[in-house]
């Protein structure tokens, strides 16, 4: 991997101007990613909140080749662009002996639930393309409405929190956990590591075959605390085994878990800070912290095992 120094000379591929709101996780994404890129890669991304506020014509803060698709159908246009481009190298038309780079770019609700079908048909067909999901846990685009990933107990405008129901009733979707079923190269990344994950998109970008990469990305907006946290929110997550840092390879055979804190952090630490769970601290409301914590620990250990018996 380059030094920071060499990465601080490369060409910034994504350019300011944009509409994206202060604080967001977003842009931090696109950057690290694209830094750790050889050359600049062809971009495709389903409609998000960082398609609507980077591409709306004419404008664009790419300089990139740009590709919008539907919510539903990203990684379907990922797969049918690789296509495309083995069968132009077969044909002349393209230099064979020449690597073009697919990362394919979504939020959670194009990639949890919308768009899921089209991300495991590329995964299973093993197209070599990156899908990096930018993970803030629901759809912050349209309103700020639940998703797959949205944890827990969490409140958005479509789990409210009231005397019928105390936010989200149910437990976040593991999409990583899925995509590794389907053999291809995954990893779990936060934006405060920018080392790990750039590490994990250049490794990706090697990978014969399909890679997914899901990275925590907190949302100011949608999970209520101050713009100037994004990063020690991902640091919380991490450091609280929430979202912990990992990869698998060998067909799903290989876990390999990238960082272990050295004393684990009760969850509360990642939840006071965010307004999303405010409820969590009122009367009463004790019951789910221990159902969060619970959950976490069982997910956090399954996977210490998963490890555990690739090491062995």
């Amino acid at each position: 991997m380059a030094s920071l120094r060499e990465l601080s000379q490369k060409e910034v591929l994504f350019t300011g101007g944009h509409r994206l709101c202060a604080g967001c996780p977003a842009p931090i994404v696109v950057k690290q990613a694209l830094l750790a890129a050889p050359r600049a890669p062809i971009i495709v991304q389903p409609t998000c909140c960082l398609e609507i506020s980077s591409a709306v014509f004419p404008y664009t803060a790419w300089k990139t080749p740009y590709y919008h698709n539907a919510f539903e159908n990203a990684a379907a246009v990922a797969s049918g662009i690789e296509a495309a481009v083995k069968a132009l190298k077969k044909r002349g038309k393209l230099d064979a002996g020449k690597d073009y780079y697919i990362i394919c770019i979504g939020g959670d609700g194009g990639t949890y639930d919308i768009g899921f079908q089209a991300l495991s048909g590329m995964l299973e067909r093993g197209h070599r393309v990156l899908y990096i999901c930018y993970d803030n846990g629901a759809y912050m685009n349209t309103g700020i409405q639940r998703s797959g990933a949205t944890p827990y107990g969490a409140w958005t405008t479509t789990s409210h929190v009231g005397e019928a129901q105390k936010g989200k009733q149910q437990h976040r979707k593991d999409l990583a956990w899925i995509a590794a079923a389907h053999g291809a190269y995954v990893a779990n990344a936060s934006l405060h590591n920018w080392r790990d994950f750039m590490r994990k998109v250049e490794k990706a970008l090697n990978y014969e075959g399909s890679s997914f990469i899901n990275i925590q990305a907190p949302c100011p907006r949608g999970w209520r605390f101050p713009e100037n946290m994004t990063v020690e929110i991902a640091r919380l997550g991490t450091e609280t085994c929430f979202y912990p840092l990992f990869e698998v390879e060998d067909r799903g055979q290989k876990w390999v878990i990238n960082y272990t804190p050295k004393n684990k952090l009760p969850i509360t630490e990642y939840l006071k800070p965010q307004g999303r769970f405010a409820h969590f601290f009122q009367k009463d409301n004790e019951y789910l912290i221990e159902e969060f914590q619970a959950e976490v620990d069982r997910r956090w250990e399954h996977l210490q095992r998963l490890a555990k018996m690739s090491a062995e």
